[in-house]
C-alpha cells in the first residue's frame, strides 16, 4: 500500500502551547505583544465611539443631541482614552514588543516577567478607567486643567487620574525593558551603527518614557491630593498656582507627543527602504534625529502656554526652541524622500500608509510651526486649528504609522498574507476620510470656532464645514474597520506568507513565519550594514511593477 506523507506543523510561538492559561501567564514577548494588540484595539473603539458622538452633535449648530455636560464628558474621555490608552502604548507595546528582540538577535526582552507585568498593569488601568466611564465619566478635558479639576468638577476626576497614573507604570516598565535589551542583548556584530532605525526610534521613545512619565504621574497625584485633602498646590483660592500645573503637565505631555510619533517614524523608516529597494539615505542622520527629537522635545513644553500668563521673554525662548525641534523632524522627511528618489518603488499597502504618513505629518508639522509663532498662536489658540494640527500629527501620523506597521509585519506575526487589494483600498479610504475630517477644521479654527464648544448657533455659517468634517469621520471609520475585518479573515483563509514575502533586510525576516518561541535556534552573527537592499532579490510584486 502506498503511504501518504502528512506534513508536520512547524512549532511556533502561536502553537507551542494552547489554552487561556498559556496566554495569561506567558513570558514570550510575541504573545504579550498580541495581548496588547487586543487590549489597545478595544480601547481604540471606546475612544472612537466618543468621537462619533462628538461629530454627530456638531452636525447642527444647536446643541440638540447631547446635553452640554454630557458633551464635555465625551470630548474629555475621547482624548484621555485615545492618548493614554491607545496612542502612547500602541506601536511600542505591540510592534516594539514583538520585533525589537528579533531585530537585534535576542531570544526575548531583558525582563520577560516585567514585560508581562506591564500588560497586567495596563489592563488594571484600563479597567479602572472603564469603570469611571460607566459610573458617570469625567469632564475635565484630557488635560485635567486646574483649578477646575481640583475644585469645581463633580465628576470622577480622582478615578480617572489614578487610572492614568497606573497606566504610566506600564509605559515605564516597557521603556526600561527596551533600554536594557538594546544595551545588553544585541547579537555579535550588531553595533550601534548597524541597529535598525526602528530600534533607534524606540530607544529614543524609551528615554522619554523613563524621564517624562514620572512627572505626569506625580502631577496627577497632586491633583488627587488637592481634591481630597484641600491642599493649596494648584488652586489659587488656597494659595496654589494653576500655571504650575500647566508647566508640570506639559513638561510630560509635549514629549508624550514624541512617544506617539517617534514609533511611527520608526515604522516608516523600515517601510520606505524596503519598497524603494534602497538603503536609507543618510542613515546616521536619521538615527541621530530620533535622539535629537527626544532631547529637544523636553525643552519646548511652554509653547502650550503663550496665553497662560508666562513672561514675554520666556515665550520668545520657547518659540525659538519649538522652531528648533522641527529640524530633526524635517531631516527624517527629507531623507525618506531622498530614499524614494530614483528607487524601484512598489506601492504595496504598507508603502501607501508610509507615503500617507509623510504627507499628513508634514502638514501637521508645518502647522505646528504656525503655532510656535507668537502672533499666530494668540489668534488660533484654543480653536479648531489646534485640534486639526494635533490630529494631523497624532491620527494622520501615529495611526497611519501603526496601520502601516501592522500590514508590513502581519505576514511575520501570523504567517499569512492579507488580501492586497483590500489593503490598498483601506489605505486610500483612510487617507481621503482623514483629510475630509480634519482639513475643514483648520479653516474653522482660523475663522474663530473655539474647541470644546457644544453649540455654535451664534455662527450658523460654520455648519457647512462641520458637516464636511462629520462626513469625513464616517468615511474614516470605514477605513479603520476594513483592516480589522480582512486581517481577521486572513488568519484562516489568507495565503501562506513564507519567511520573507517582501524580501526585506533585518534579522526578524530571517526567522520562520510565525517565529518560534525563542526566535533563533542559534544566536545570529551580524556581518552586514543595515538596509543592504542592493544585495536582496526583488519580491515578485516589485518585479512585476517595475
Amino acid at each position: 500500500m502506498a503511504t501518504v506523507a502528512v506534513p508536520v506543523e512547524q512549532k511556533n510561538y502561536l502553537n507551542a502551547e494552547y489554552g487561556i492559561r498559556s496566554w495569561l501567564f506567558t513570558t514570550d514577548h510575541k504573545r504579550i505583544a498580541l495581548l496588547y494588540l487586543v487590549s489597545i484595539t478595544a480601547m481604540f473603539f471606546v475612544g472612537g465611539f466618543f468621537a462619533l458622538l462628538i461629530r454627530l452633535e456638531l452636525l447642527t449648530p444647536a446643541g440638540d443631541l447631547l446635553l452640554a455636560d454630557t458633551y464635555n464628558k465625551m470630548f474629555s474621555m475621547h482624548g484621555q482614552v485615545m492618548v493614554f490608552f491607545f496612542l502612547i502604548p500602541s506601536i511600542p507595546a505591540v510592534l516594539g514588543n514583538f520585533l525589537i528582540p528579533m531585530m537585534i538577535g535576542a531570544k526575548d526582552l531583558a525582563f520577560p516577567r516585567i514585560n508581562l507585568l506591564s500588560w497586567y498593569i495596563y489592563i488594571v488601568a484600563a479597567g479602572l478607567y472603564l469603570w469611571c466611564i460607566f459610573s458617570g465619566g469625567v469632564d475635565t478635558g484630557w488635560t485635567f486643567y486646574t483649578p477646575y479639576s481640583s475644585l469645581f468638577s463633580n465628576t470622577h476626576v480622582i478615578e480617572a487620574g489614578l487610572a492614568i497614573f497606573i497606566a504610566g507604570f506600564s509605559s515605564i516598565l516597557t521603556g526600561l525593558n527596551f533600554v536594557v535589551t538594546v544595551h545588553r542583548m544585541r547579537a555579535p556584530g550588531m553595533t550601534w551603527g548597524r541597529l535598525p532605525l526602528f530600534v533607534w526610534s524606540h530607544y529614543a521613545t524609551s528615554i522619554i518614557m523613563l524621564l517624562g512619565t514620572p512627572v505626569i504621574a506625580i502631577t496627577l497625584v497632586l491633583v488627587v491630593l488637592e481634591r481630597t485633602l484641600n491642599l493649596g498646590i494648584f488652586d489659587p483660592s488656597r494659595g496654589g498656582d494653576p500655571v504650575l500645573f500647566q508647566h508640570l503637565f506639559w513638561f510630560y505631555s509635549h514629549p508624550a507627543v514624541y512617544i506617539m510619533i517617534l514609533p511611527s517614524m520608526a515604522v516608516v523608516s523600515e517601510i520606505i527602504p524596503c519598497f524603494s529597494r534602497k538603503r536609507v539615505f543618510g542613515y546616521t542622520f536619521v538615527a541621530m534625529s530620533s535622539i535629537g527629537i527626544a532631547v529637544i522635545g523636553f525643552l519646548v513644553w511652554a509653547h502650550h502656554m503663550f496665553v497662560a500668563g508666562i513672561s514675554l521673554y520666556s515665550a520668545l525662548v520657547f518659540s525659538f526652541l519649538t522652531f528648533l525641534v522641527a529640524v530633526p523632524s524635517a531631516i527624517k522627511v527629507f531623507n525618506w524622500t531622498a530614499t524614494m528618489y530614483k528607487g524601484s518603488l512598489s506601492f504595496s499597502t504598507p508603502m501607501l500608509y508610509a507615503i500617507g504618513f509623510i504627507g499628513l505629518f508634514t502638514i501637521g508639522g508645518l502647522t505646528g510651526v504656525f503655532l510656535a509663532t507668537l502672533g499666530v498662536d494668540v489668534h488660533v489658540h484654543d480653536t479648531y486649528f489646534v485640534i486639526a494640527h494635533f490630529h494631523y500629527v497624532m491620527v494622520g501620523g501615529a495611526v497611519l504609522g501603526f496601520l502601516g506597521g501592522m500590514h508590513f509585519w502581519w505576514p511575520k506575526i501570523t504567517g499569512r498574507l492579507y488580501p492586497e487589494g483590500w489593503g490598498r483600498l483601506a489605505a486610500v479610504i483612510v487617507f481621503i476620510g482623514f483629510n475630509l475630517t480634519f482639513f475643514p477644521q483648520f479653516i474653522l479654527g482660523y475663522l474663530g470656532m473655539p474647541r470644546r464648544y457644544w453649540d455654535y448657533s451664534h455662527m450658523p455659517e460654520w455648519q457647512g464645514l462641520n458637516v464636511l468634517s462629520t462626513a469625513g469621520a464616517s468615511i474614516l471609520a470605514v477605513g479603520y474597520l476594513l483592516p480589522m475585518v480582512y486581517m481577521l479573515w486572513s488568519l484562516r483563509y489568507g495565503k501562506i506568507a513564507g519567511d520573507n514575502p517582501w524580501q526585506a533586510t533585518g534579522l526578524e525576516w530571517k526567522t520562520p513565519s510565525p517565529p518560534p518561541t525563542f526566535n533563533f535556534d542559534e544566536t545570529p552573527i551580524v556581518t552586514e550594514e543595515a538596509y543592504e537592499y542592493d544585495k536582496m532579490p526583488l519580491p515578485e510584486e516589485v518585479s512585476l511593477e517595475r
